[in-house]
C-alpha cells in the first residue's frame, strides 16, 4: 500500500504541475486578433506572399481563397500549387485567378523521392514567391479579415523570425470532438510557452501547418522545406529548424481570426491523427509506449479508480488524492471548453476522448511498422527504415 500510496503523490505532483503550466499557458498564448500592424510597417507596405498547397481540395478551396481576398491588408499575392489533383481543383483557382490579379496557380510537379508530398508543394511555391514575408497555409482554412495582418503584427510586437498560428477548430460529430482539441491542450498542459520564445533548445518547440509565417529571408537560411522533406510532421520538424538555426519562434491563438475544420468522420479522424502521433515520437516504440502507459496514468486512470477505491473501501488518504487528481484534470477542461468554446458535455467525456487517443496511438503504431504505412492525401509511404521515406502509392481515394 505505501508503494501505491507513493504513485498516488506522484501522479498528483504531475498534474499539480499540469495545472500551474496551463494556467500560464493560457496567459501566453496570445489572441493574435488583439495585435495590429506598426505604423512603420504599413508605411513600407511590404508584399506577403500567401502560400497554399491543394490536392484534391475542390470542396476547400474557393472559400479558402476568397477568404484571403477580403484581407485587410491588401498587398499580397496568392500562390496556389495544384499537388496533382484529380479533380476540379485548378479549374476553381484559375476561374478566381482571372477575377483577381493577386491569385496564381502553378501545376505541382511529380514527387520526387524522398520527399513528403506537402513539404515539396511547400518547396515549389517558395520558389515562386516574392514577398518579404511567407505565409503558408491549408486549404481548408478560413480566414478573417485581419488574420494576415495580426500574425505579421504579432512578429514584430515579438520580435521573433517565424511563427504559427492555431486556428479555431470547427468540430461537428463525437469523434472531432473526442480527440481533435487533445493536441492543443497537450500542448498547454506540459510545454511552457515561454521556453518556446526565450529557450534555444529545439525541445521546447511545436506548430500547426494550417498557418506558418516566415520572413523570407529566414526561411531561404533555415533550408526552407527542403531542410525537413522526409519529415512526416513537417510543421513542428520546420519550427525546430528554425530555432536549430538560431532563430525565435512562437506559436499564438489564432481562435477569433482563422477557422478550420480537419476532419468530417470517425475514418478521417483516425487517419489523420495515426499519420502524425506516432511520428511525434519519431517511429521510437520504446518511447511512444512509455507516453501512452504516462497519459493512461495521468488523464484516464484516477477515473476508473475513484469508484474502484470507493467500492473497496480504500483509506480515506487514497480517495481523497484521487478526488483531487480528477478536480485538477476537469479544472483544465473546463477553462479549455470556455477559451476555445467546446461543448460542456465534453469535459465530463474526458475518459472517453484518452480512450480515442490510446487507439489512435496504437493504430498509428500498427500502420507504419506492420500495415499499410503512413497514409495522407492519398499518398501512402513507407517509414519503417530509419531516415528514409520511401513512397509506395500515390492514388487518391
Amino acid at each position: 500500500m505505501d508503494i501505491f500510496l507513493l504513485y498516488q503523490y506522484i501522479i498528483t505532483a504531475i498534474l499539480l504541475f499540469v495545472l500551474v503550466n496551463f494556467l500560464i499557458n493560457n496567459i501566453l498564448f496570445k489572441d493574435t486578433s488583439r495585435f495590429k500592424l506598426p505604423e512603420n510597417i504599413l508605411a513600407q507596405n511590404p508584399l506577403i506572399s500567401i502560400l497554399i498547397p491543394a490536392r484534391n481540395e475542390e470542396e476547400n478551396i474557393k472559400r479558402c481563397i476568397i477568404s484571403l481576398t477580403k484581407q485587410d491588408y491588401k498587398n499580397i499575392e496568392i500562390l496556389v500549387l495544384d499537388d496533382n489533383s484529380i479533380d476540379d481543383t485548378a479549374k476553381i483557382v484559375l476561374e478566381l485567378s482571372q477575377k483577381d490579379p493577386r491569385i496564381k496557380l502553378y501545376s505541382g510537379e511529380p514527387l520526387k523521392k524522398g520527399w513528403l508530398g506537402k513539404s515539396y508543394a511547400c518547396w515549389q511555391l517558395s520558389k515562386h514567391a516574392r514577398g518579404d514575408y511567407l505565409i503558408f497555409t491549408d486549404a481548408d482554412t478560413l480566414h478573417f479579415p485581419n488574420s494576415i495582418s495580426s500574425s505579421v503584427a504579432c512578429l514584430h510586437r515579438y520580435r521573433i523570425d517565424a511563427l504559427s498560428v492555431f486556428a479555431k477548430q470547427i468540430m461537428v460529430t463525437l469523434h472531432e470532438r473526442m480527440i481533435v482539441p487533445f493536441g492543443k491542450y497537450m500542448i498547454l498542459s506540459f510545454v511552457p510557452l515561454y521556453l518556446i520564445r526565450k529557450s534555444k533548445s529545439v525541445l521546447f518547440c511545436t506548430a500547426i501547418g494550417q498557418f506558418m509565417l516566415f520572413k523570407r529571408e529566414v526561411y531561404k537560411k533555415i533550408g526552407g522545406h527542403k531542410s525537413i522533406k522526409s519529415k512526416v510532421i513537417e510543421d513542428i520538424m520546420i519550427s525546430k529548424q528554425v530555432k536549430r538555426c538560431g532563430y525565435r519562434f512562437m506559436i499564438f491563438d489564432g481562435r477569433s481570426n482563422l477557422y478550420c475544420r480537419m476532419y468530417k468522420n470517425f475514418r478521417e479522424v483516425v487517419r489523420g491523427h495515426s499519420r502524425t502521433i506516432f511520428a511525434a515520437f519519431d517511429y521510437n516504440i520504446y518511447i511512444i509506449t512509455i507516453a501512452i502507459i504516462l497519459i493512461s496514468a495521468i488523464f484516464l486512470l484516477p477515473f476508473i479508480m475513484l469508484p474502484v477505491g470507493i467500492l473497496f473501501d480504500w483509506p480515506a488518504i487514497l480517495i481523497n488524492l484521487i478526488i483531487l487528481q480528477i478536480i485538477i484534470i476537469l479544472i483544465t477542461k473546463i477553462i479549455l471548453s470556455i477559451r476555445f468554446k467546446c461543448k460542456a458535455v465534453d469535459i465530463i467525456l474526458h475518459p472517453i476522448s484518452i480512450v480515442y487517443l490510446i487507439y489512435i496511438a496504437i493504430n498509428s503504431i500498427f500502420n507504419a511498422k506492420i500495415g499499410m504505412g503512413v497514409n495522407w492525401k492519398g499518398r501512402i509511404y513507407d517509414v519503417r527504415e530509419e531516415n528514409e521515406l520511401r513512397l509506395v502509392s500515390d492514388n487518391y481515394k
